[in-house]
């Protein structure tokens, strides 16, 4: 499966579209309808509808739209329609015309003087009945897919490139991993040896000779401070941790919080590393994973 990112846009945009002329009139008498869906990063998929009051009443069908192929992430869908031409064009139902007529002759027996209805006074009417307006429902439902499919495939672009990042830093580190393993035997033996020199020194100049229970304690403070500073359990978990890192993003799908729980693990053992560190190579190599890490938190953030 693909890795997918949080974050993402996509517009589209419904009405005439060379048809037959009845069928542009129609369609440039209702409107045209648009719709946009933007997408960040969440702990949660959090949705918000931006509708005019027109679209209020599809609000539960979208949502459900969007449940359905999104997981996680901030979401926000606006929806809105240009009625800039139906103004010039109107379309009043059969209906409608008959009931003004009807109403016009009702009029008229009462009140024989009046006027007959024009064709200006029929179409300023006709804008304000409801049986003229438009249908929205299956009209925002299709463009709504059609968008959110633009938007999937927008994250699922941005994911493969978070993936490849994420490889490409997991080699890196990998690399760091491999130069610290062999510094650490070495380490260990030279700051035993270190503190043995030191603590013979210090008792020649007492004018003394270590009894052998004073050696025996010497030596076992030497093994309990080589311990202390020996990275090998740090540097084996650090790999354990990358190898479920590379098999997570090649395996894609909804992997983000786990990916951001597998980056907290690197960087805890980055940070142990760099306490526990003796010498300045193990020093910058600590460093160097850590700002890596930091590099990897950010855009794991991003991902679904």
């Amino acid at each position: 499966m693909p890795v997918y990112s949080m974050t993402g846009y996509a517009s589209g945009q419904s009405g005439p579209a060379g048809g037959p002329p009845e069928a542009d009139i129609k369609a440039a008498a209702a409107g045209r309808l648009g719709v946009e869906i933007r997408s960040v990063n969440s702990r949660f998929l959090d949705l918000t509808f931006k509708l005019p009051e027109e679209l209020r009443q599809h609000e539960p069908t979208l949502r459900e739209l969007l449940t359905a192929r999104l997981k996680r992430g901030k979401v926000e869908l606006r929806a809105a329609i240009d009625s800039s031409g139906a103004a010039a064009i109107a379309d009043p139902s059969s209906k409608l015309l008959q009931r003004l007529n009807g109403v016009q002759d009702h009029i008229r027996a009462w009140l024989p003087g009046a006027r007959e209805l024009s064709v200006a006074d029929v179409l300023r009417l006709a804008a304000g009945d409801t049986s003229t307006r438009n249908d929205w429902g299956p009209d925002l439902s299709d463009l709504a897919a059609k968008t959110l499919e633009d938007l999937v495939a927008a994250r699922e672009r941005e994911g493969g490139r978070l993936a490849k990042m994420l490889l490409d830093h997991l080699a890196l580190l990998r690399g760091l991993v491999a130069q610290a393993l062999p510094l650490v035997p070495q380490l260990v033996e030279q700051q035993r040896s270190r503190f043995l020199e030191r603590w013979q020194e210090a008792m020649g100049a007492s004018g003394g000779t270590p009894p052998d229970a004073a050696q025996d304690r010497a030596l076992t403070e030497a093994t309990a401070f080589a311990i202390r500073i020996d990275v090998a359990e740090e540097l084996t978990r650090l790999g354990s941790h990358l190898d479920e890192i590379e098999r997570l993003v090649k395996k894609g799908g909804e992997i983000g919080k786990r990916l951001d729980f597998l980056i907290q693990e690197l960087h805890r053992e980055a940070n142990t590393l760099g306490s526990k560190s003796a010498t300045l190579e193990l020093t910058r190599i600590g460093v160097d994973m850590k700002v890596l890490i930091e590099q990897m938190r950010e855009q794991v953030q991003n991902i679904e």
